[in-house]
């Protein structure tokens, strides 16, 4: 079953001797400790950021919120840990794999998104679902399930293909063509989230067996679609003219960018202290969601960024640990997946906020303010302490 790429990573035993190899069973319990770290600390910032709202300390006030969703998020990731991640494979009748449910729901409510009166609107884009839980109503992004449903089936379809996949009729071009479906319903309304999907199935290509001519095909192919999308929004052209001329647009397209460098820069090494920061006072967009980091650096300064940097690398050093250890290829390639994913996501992010990347909406795992974002990454979260839990037990 393992494909030519995956057998290149070796086993538990062939890497006994390697220094950076850490005891089994000390994996799940650091996972778990950084995941915590990382939403406590999105809960505490993501409610430092809301000062600036001026919402009081009403139920839904979004840093109250964040913080009621924190122990939310916990629960999840633990009950979902419990859950053998085989059932996400498709090497069973379709009926039961969890993935192919994952991937209808999805893509139902992506489409019921788009549909006036029932998908919210915010800031021109229609992304979201209203759901309402007596006082705490909540809105649901259809696009974060959709992420993950496209990572799952990419990693079970390769599975059920025998990690080989070398055919691109038979093989890749059927599979594109369902994630192909999900990423444009979500193209439809969120450039960033899809353009990050696409780039996140091709990293995922890499260890699955992929042949690389035919990776440098779908590229060139995603880079088309992509740029025909870019080039038809003249928002998002301005966007990235800003970013190459960052000075002459600073009071206009290039203003979030510009009050992220402010931000950043006021914290200094040691930052001015949790809450005393004034960016979120009506000065940086999106404080509590995609710029929440610049926040962090300016009360914390760079100590405080370099620790949330320090812990996402720490999270993705798990990770590959997890999938390195793992024998069984679906939970290797699984793990490698869903590391791979919030890995690059965070670096997306953290190249957004301190402009290193033109400006785009991409959320920091576990941090960013948003309750989808957060309890979909617990439970992602969830599913790679169990494959990290189950690797331990092998190896006993």
């Amino acid at each position: 079953m393992k494909g030519p790429a995956l057998e290149q990573v070796g086993s538990p035993q062939d890497q006994a001797g390697n220094p950076t190899q850490m005891p089994g069973h000390m994996r799940p319990s650091l996972i778990t400790l950084v995941a915590f770290a990382l939403m406590a600390f999105g809960a505490v910032f993501v409610f430092s950021a809301s000062a600036g709202l001026n919402q009081g300390l009403a139920i839904g006030h979004q840093g109250l919120r964040q913080l009621l969703l924190l122990p939310v998020a916990i629960i999840i990731m633990v009950l979902v840990s419990k859950v053998d991640y085989k059932v996400f494979a498709i090497d069973r009748p379709l009926l039961r794999s969890a993935t192919s449910y994952i991937l209808v729901a999805s893509s139902i409510l992506l489409i019921l998104v788009l549909v006036p009166g029932i998908g919210i609107e915010r800031n021109a884009a229609r992304r979201w679902l209203f759901v309402g839980l007596g006082p705490l109503g909540l809105s649901f992004q259809p696009s974060e399930l959709g992420k993950w449903a496209v990572i799952f089936l990419v990693v079970a379809a390769s599975h059920r293909f025998g990690f080989r996949l070398h055919s691109l009729s038979r093989h890749l071009l059927p599979l594109l063509a369902i994630c192909g479906v999900i990423i444009g319903l979500i193209l439809i309304e969120d450039f960033g989230t899809a353009a990050f999907i696409a780039l996140a199935v091709l990293v995922v290509l890499i260890p699955a067996g992929a042949r690389w001519g035919h990776l440098a095909l779908l590229a060139s192919a995603g880079a088309l679609v992509f740029g025909l999308a870019l080039v038809t929004a003249p928002y998002r052209v301005q966007r990235l003219v800003a970013f190459t001329q960052p000075d002459r647009w600073a009071q206009s397209v290039g203003y979030q960018a510009d009050q992220s460098l402010i931000a950043i820069a006021s914290g200094g090494i040691l930052g001015k202290g949790l809450g005393n920061g004034v960016s979120k006072y009506g000065h940086l967009p999106e404080d509590t969601t995609d710029f929440v980091f610049a926040v962090i650096a300016e009360e914390l300064g760079l100590v405080g960024a370099l620790a949330v940097i320090a812990l996402f690398a720490a999270f993705i050093w798990l990770g590959l640990q997890t999938s390195l250890a793992t024998k069984e290829p679906f939970g290797r390639l699984l793990a490698f997946a869903i590391t791979a994913a919030i890995g690059l996501q965070a670096v997306l992010n953290i190249g957004v906020v301190t402009v290193v990347l033109p400006t785009k909406g991409i959320p920091l795992p576990f941090i960013s303010g948003g309750g989808t974002s957060l309890l979909v990454s617990a439970a992602v979260a969830g599913v790679l302490l169990n494959i990290a839990g189950k690797a331990h037990v092998r190896q006993v």
